[in-house]
């Protein structure tokens, strides 16, 4: 009894700690990506969203976790057990999800560049959040600087580009500027080729996570399973 408790809380206070780990890439990416996220044309859930739900509730449980096994409570240890199982599932789901929708991902962020080129101008928040994504990026347009030539915005500015497109802000207000001034890459390869990169890396995560509540599981199990006939020996000794 006393090593399944013991192990269930260190289980459980590093539990609570990656819960900890989640919020604040949440709260992280809540700030500094929101703006990045607004060009995604997806369905999908938001992310920095989904991590501080996440967060927070492991936050919740893995102390509801420790506060059961100190107290041998066991319906709060099934309890517990359960919410790791569901943490189990929908670890797994995450995982496998961005496996294979990784190129849906990708398309999506896609859509969302190509409609606010479009809108350029007409929908500031999109248009604040592409300048941003060009200037991070050093990039311009979703295949190329060319893009900006055929859109309506550039239309009206007799073929020019955004100072986001530009290395330095002299040449770009009025014509498009000469090439060793523009960045000439679109936006669209480098962002597919971070999703590429990172999002094995993301799935493997979140696959590990999933698997480690296995051993969460069963300490909780088997403390719950051990309570009735360790207080019933504490209650009646022989």
């Amino acid at each position: 009894m006393t090593v399944l408790k013991l192990s269930l809380l260190a289980f459980s206070f590093v539990f609570w700690a990656a819960g900890l780990t989640m919020l604040i890439i949440g709260f992280w990416a809540k700030v500094f990506l929101g703006t990045y996220l607004v060009l995604s044309a997806s369905d999908y859930p938001s992310a920095p969203a989904i991590l501080l739900a996440t967060g927070a509730a492991i936050i919740i449980w893995g102390f509801l976790g420790c506060f059961g096994a100190a107290t041998e409570h066991r319906g709060l240890l099934r309890a517990y057990s359960a919410f790791l199982t569901a943490v189990l599932a929908a670890g797994l789901t995450a995982g496998l999800s961005a496996l294979l929708y990784r190129q849906n991902i990708a398309q999506g962020f896609q859509e969302g560049l190509r409609q606010a080129l479009l809108t350029y101008g007409e929908d500031e928040g999109m248009a604040d959040a592409l300048d941003a994504l060009q200037r991070a990026l050093s990039c311009c347009g979703v295949e190329s600087y060319r893009d900006w030539l055929a859109s309506p915005w550039g239309l009206e500015q007799n073929g020019s580009v955004p100072l986001s497109c530009c290395r330095a802000r002299q040449g770009c207000q009025h014509s498009l500027p000469n090439a060793h001034g523009l960045h000439r890459d679109g936006c669209f390869s480098k962002v597919s080729a971070f999703v590429s990169s990172n999002m094995f890396y993301v799935a493997t995560a979140a696959l590990g996570l999933a698997l480690l509540q296995l051993i969460g599981i069963v300490l909780a199990c088997l403390l719950a399973a051990r309570i009735p006939a360790h207080l019933l020996g504490i209650a009646t000794p022989r």
